[in-house]
């Protein structure tokens, strides 16, 4: 099976809220799913007025998941809340991400789209120093899978959760450009 990654655009919204509302997604997103919350949130993305990217995953063409990037310099409210547990170099960047359809969980898709973004990050960024993702610990599936992409844990503490009923305690995790390392 193929993955491939294109801009997510105003046309993909409904399925976006759809997937939004699945609750294996719902869980820890936790994010409005009228159109109107999905247009406010993810369209400036799509029509390029925000600096992050907003990426649909197709598998062999199929929409199947979303990923989010962006660098951290774009977003410095992110950066001063992540650097008392782990350094965030020049040109570091983060991803999050999602797997909309529920047939298509538990089946290492997740990992996969996880090593595959990193890699076309590589290409898309050349000042792209490293990818840093922190993610509530609570959520098992989401850290394995990005130990299963080749992150590693570099810190952990206290963030604000995405969803209010978790905990503030993330592990957050790292990969560095090849042959740039730490």
């Amino acid at each position: 099976m193929t993955i491939t990654f294109r801009r997510l655009t105003e046309a993909d919204f409904p399925l976006l809220a759809r997937w939004l509302a699945e609750p294996h997604v719902a869980r820890w997103w936790h994010h409005e799913t009228s159109a109107e919350a999905v247009r406010r949130d993810f369209g400036p993305a799509a029509r390029g007025e925000e600096p992050s990217e907003d990426l649909l995953v197709l598998l062999d063409g199929v929409p199947a998941g979303l990923v989010q990037r962006s660098r951290y310099a774009d977003y410095p409210e992110y950066e001063r809340e992540l650097a008392p547990i782990v350094a965030v170099p020049a040109g570091a960047m983060s991803i999050d991400y999602l797997i909309g359809e529920p047939g298509m969980t538990g089946r290492g898709l997740g990992p996969r789209m996880i090593a595959e973004v990193i890699a076309l990050t590589w290409a898309d960024h050349p000042a792209a120093s490293c990818v840093i993702v922190p993610v509530v610990a609570a959520n098992r599936a989401s850290w394995r899978a990005l130990e299963k992409a080749g992150l590693r844990r570099a810190g952990e503490g206290n963030l604000e959760p995405d969803n209010p009923i978790d905990d503030r305690w993330h592990y957050v995790y790292r990969v560095d450009r090849p042959g740039r390392g730490r």
